[in-house]
């Protein structure tokens, strides 16, 4: 098709890398620290050494072709459309668990709390080109043991979205939520999130979520971490290795789980700052070695989980706007199925309501920059051309009436003239982006939960109900 994409690696490429990721794991193995992985993959024909487990390539190839190509990732109600996750895609999300918030009132750093996790949710739900929502706060205000459930239904609260979790803990705590998504309205309308431990480790959490995942159904997005100098070699290429092997190595774990169950592969190749010891989201190298890595999922036909809509800014400045643009462009042409972090500062420390609203409205820009461009009959208009001649204009014509709405209009980013953008008050970006957030917030909600409905989840988020 004739549209605009971003590519690193041809074919030829991604067979050498997938067979450096065979290598790695058929004769340096996977630590992996959960005793049912290591029983299924051992029964599978797997080397099994204590915690060391040695893949052959065959075990991995029948995974990768195991999975499914696509599957539905369904909303609560409303009019959201679903997201049907497969190679491409383009959604884009908010992100999972900031220690920090940008206080959208007072415009401070503070501790988030449970409060901020519902406000995300509730503005997500009101802006149209966020496809899917994460929690965005790790609360302070809610006691660790049930952290990951209570966020859970405060989301369902806020957004009839579909939503992605990111739990600390294992796999036990996602049958509540699958209960606590039917009560809402639909069982099949979250993912789980879950990552490797590099180099080349998978832990128990992240082996229970992908059981827990097999089990339900419910799409397991599994990302790497790999940090090129620190927990990968100083070569982008190297890591990208690395990542692709813990991953491949979940994704084994998952299918011998369930064959067929819904995966999404993630990428996950870092530049660390070694002046400041600081994992930075906006780096050349990031957004290289991750294009890369997207390329060899794309090699695979698997869907993918990418980043867009972050900074690395404290706070929301000029940086914070130019890294939130990059980002969303990158992402967007990029391909990826699911694109999460908008609305992330400080390197995924901080949060901010005001990056949701602004991310929405770059990822509006990169859509329109990534529809097709057909050069057909209709598309090149010669009679139309013909019609208005040598010095004429088609400001009046029938085509320009019946298609000018089709291109993409800015409602944050200013393009009037100076003297209209100073009769409107003179406001720069931050102001137009903090009033229209306000907006949001004073309107009433998009939709609520019967109260029947509120107190099951309670119900279930307290474990007064078991799943």
């Amino acid at each position: 098709m004739n549209q605009v994409t971003l590519r690193v690696w041809d074919d030829d490429a991604c067979a050498r890398v997938h067979r450096a990721s065979l290598t790695l794991l058929e004769r340096t193995g996977i630590e992996m620290k959960d005793d049912r992985a290591r029983e299924l993959c051992a029964a599978a024909g797997a080397s099994v050494e204590g915690r060391r487990v040695r893949l052959p390539a065959a075990l991995v190839e029948d995974a990768v072709a195991s999975a499914p190509r696509s599957w539905t990732l369904r909303p609560r109600g409303g009019e959201t459309a679903p997201l049907e996750l497969r190679d491409g895609g383009g959604y884009f999300g908010s992100g999972p668990d900031c220690l920090y918030v940008t206080d959208s009132e007072t415009g401070r750093r503070r501790r988030a709390v449970l409060a901020d996790v519902e406000a995300a949710a509730r503005v997500a739900e009101a802006l149209p080109n966020v496809d899917f929502v994460m929690s965005m706060a790790l609360p302070d205000d809610v006691a660790n043991e049930v952290v990951d459930v209570v966020q859970f239904g405060a989301m369902l609260r806020g957004t009839r979205k579909p939503i992605v979790v990111s739990s600390p803990f294992g796999g036990e705590t996602l049958y509540t939520m699958h209960a606590m998504a039917a009560a809402a309205g639909e069982a099949g309308s979250f993912a789980c999130l879950a990552m490797s431990s590099p180099p080349l480790m998978l832990d128990d959490v992240c082996c229970s979520k992908a059981l827990a995942c097999a089990e339900l159904d419910v799409p397991l997005v599994l990302a790497p971490s790999v940090s090129a100098g620190a927990q990968g070699p100083a070569s982008l290429s190297a890591c990208v290795a690395v990542a692709n092997a813990e991953v491949l190595a979940g994704l084994v774990v998952h299918q011998l789980g369930k064959a067929g169950a819904p995966f999404v592969m993630g990428v996950g190749t870092g530049v660390m700052n070694m002046q400041s010891a600081v994992e930075v989201y906006n780096s050349p190298g990031v957004f290289l070695g991750n294009q890369a890595q997207l390329d060899l999922i794309r090699w695979y036909g698997l869907p993918s989980w990418h980043y867009a809509g972050h900074s690395d800014s404290k706070t929301l400045d000029e940086q914070w706007a130019l890294e939130v643009g990059i980002a969303t462009i990158m992402g967007a042409l990029s391909r990826a199925t699911l694109l999460h972090d908008v609305g992330y500062l400080e390197s995924g420390l901080q949060s901010a309501l005001e990056g949701l609203v602004l991310g929405d409205e770059v990822a509006g820009y990169a859509r329109a920059l990534l529809a097709e461009l057909p050069v057909d009959d209709e598309a090149l208009a010669l009679t139309e051309v013909e019609a208005v001649g040598p010095g004429g204009n088609h400001l009046g014509t029938k085509m320009t009436r019946r298609r000018f709405r089709d291109f993409w209009r800015a409602s944050l980013i200013d393009q009037t003239t100076y003297d209209r953008w100073s009769a409107a008050g003179g406001l720069t970006l931050l102001e137009r982006v903090r009033a229209r957030l306000a907006e949001i917030l004073a309107a009433d909600p998009a939709f609520t939960l019967d109260d029947e409905t509120r107190r099951t989840l309670d119900r279930l988020s307290s474990g007064a109900e078991t799943a």
